[in-house]
């Protein structure tokens, strides 16, 4: 029986990024299962937001920490709203996060998730997807990721718990869930973007100065250092890692995944590119 499934999400400043994740997740469950917040008056509704609920909140400017604690209270709450109103899946994630699923599986995201016995939360293997410097250029932005993008760090910070299928609160950013633990599904994958472009990630420190525009190409970008400088392993490190998360947890924090510190880069299954991200 096929479950109703919501997704949700808050952004700011990010019109790129949420217009693919409405096309996703659209597509995935209907844009009329789409719930957004916009965090700010000003902000600019996408022009493929279709039936998705969009809601505009005032904006207040506030310190990082204090920043993420507010908005994942306010996504829990939705979230428990939801299932108030019938829901039986939410997921939650950032706009530029894309929970897939292996296409080797032949089924739809909504019908995977309703077939799946799900233990409060469900997660897929983190992959922060970057820009490979040397083998690929800058993005098309006509062209889905996937076929223009092949490297990922393999990464428990994104291996996190965005399916739930009742009230729970969210920690900061969707990394854990207060008093329970993670499942990693098998077949499922959340995909990170937010490096998926250099010269996006320069535009965006232009707006916000010239010193993060130096730091920026002094240091360069974390992840895309490491796609482009590290050896790429293949698909057998997926199952690896999915195995070493699953298993071990860091000292500080039980209800997260962990990998020892290992940094594994890994080349993206090129059927990956049927997910249509």
């Amino acid at each position: 029986m096929k479950k109703r499934i919501a997704a949700i999400t808050m952004a700011r400043n990010d019109e790129f990024f949420l217009s693919r994740w409405i096309k996703y997740y659209g597509d995935q469950i209907g844009t009329e299962n789409l719930y957004i917040y916009l965090d700010g008056t000003d902000q600019t509704i996408p022009e493929n937001a279709g039936n998705a609920k969009i809601t505009k909140l005032p904006h207040t400017d506030m310190g990082r920490s204090t920043g993420d604690k507010y908005r994942i209270n306010l996504l829990s709450d939705l979230a428990k709203k939801l299932f108030d109103d019938g829901y039986d899946i939410v997921i939650g994630c950032d706009c530029d996060e894309f929970l897939i699923i292996d296409p080797v599986v032949n089924t739809s995201l909504s019908e995977y998730l309703s077939s799946r016995d799900i233990k409060t939360t469900l997660s897929g293997l983190g992959l922060d997807v970057g820009q490979h410097m040397t083998h690929e250029a800058p993005l098309d932005t006509s062209k889905p990721f996937l076929s223009q993008r092949s490297y990922a760090l393999l990464s428990t910070r994104y291996t996190k718990p965005v399916v739930i299928n009742r009230p729970v609160s969210w920690g900061s950013g969707f990394h854990s869930i207060r008093g329970h633990n993670f499942h990693i599904d098998p077949n499922l994958y959340l995909l990170h973007f937010g490096a998926v472009d250099m010269d996006m990630l320069v535009a965006k420190a232009e707006s916000r100065g010239p010193d993060w525009v130096n730091h920026l190409r002094r240091r360069g970008n974390g992840t895309i250092n490491d796609v482009t400088n590290r050896r790429a392993h293949g698909e057998r490190w997926l199952k690896i890692a999915r195995i070493m998360q699953r298993i071990f947890r860091p000292i500080y924090a039980w209800d997260k995944p962990g990998m020892f510190g290992i940094k594994r880069v890994v080349k993206i299954p090129k059927r990956f590119i049927k997910s249509g991200v």
